[in-house]
């Protein structure tokens, strides 16, 4: 039986080795060697983008030598949580209401920045001066649905439909969880104002 391939992503931005792949693919450039083998690097540029699973009747051969690495996740909602933004390509209208929403709630990228200086600023909010990620404390009644969160427990959580949600591997469980009053919020600050404000859709997989 074949291993799987280590190009899932979870809502901590950790690039994984499971079966399962998900509703969307995308890359951070190219992380893999000549082997299909993932090296220390977990990006070799800031546009972390997310794309649709068909698109032109292209076909790729995942992790091709000297290629950009396909990473894969569960959802859209997971892939902001982990910094990846909408590809605009493939994702042109959600790139567009993306950037459009990102000008809104931070007005310091000008009135229509390139996508360049919207990764760039992104990239500030994804990780920290060590490469870890960036989280920031919201109070639990504030998190708007579809954005990641995680409390003492460490697991990582969403609520939908005004309903918490654990993320696995397969999708989400319901397991009653009770966060307290205050949550680290895993989804990048500005994606979180956007979403918060109501100027931003996500999609989320049912469970």
């Amino acid at each position: 039986m074949c291993q799987p391939r280590q190009n899932r992503v979870t809502p901590f931005g950790d690039i994984v080795a499971i079966p399962q792949r998900g509703a969307f693919m995308g890359n951070r450039g190219i992380l893999h060697d000549d082997h299909g083998q993932l090296g220390r690097r977990r990006w070799t540029h800031k546009a972390w983008i997310t794309c649709v699973l068909q698109f032109k009747n292209r076909q790729r051969q995942i992790m091709a030598p000297r290629s950009y690495t396909e990473l894969f996740f569960l959802d859209e909602a997971t892939a902001y949580a982990a910094g990846h933004r909408p590809c605009a390509e493939c994702r042109r209208a959600d790139y567009l209401a993306f950037k459009q929403s990102m000008i809104q709630v931070c007005p310091e990228l000008g009135p229509n920045p390139k996508a360049g200086e919207i990764d760039a600023l992104l990239h500030r909010f994804r990780r920290d001066v060590n490469g870890r990620q960036n989280t920031f404390d919201a109070r639990f009644a504030d998190v708007p649905d579809n954005v990641f969160f995680t409390d003492a427990t460490g697991r990582a959580l969403v609520r939908h439909d005004g309903i918490v949600k654990m993320w696995t591997d397969d999708g989400y469980v319901s397991d009653g969880c009770n966060p307290a009053d205050v949550v680290s919020v895993l989804t990048p600050r500005p994606v979180f104002d956007a979403i918060q404000a109501g100027l931003l859709k996500v999609q989320m997989r049912p469970e």
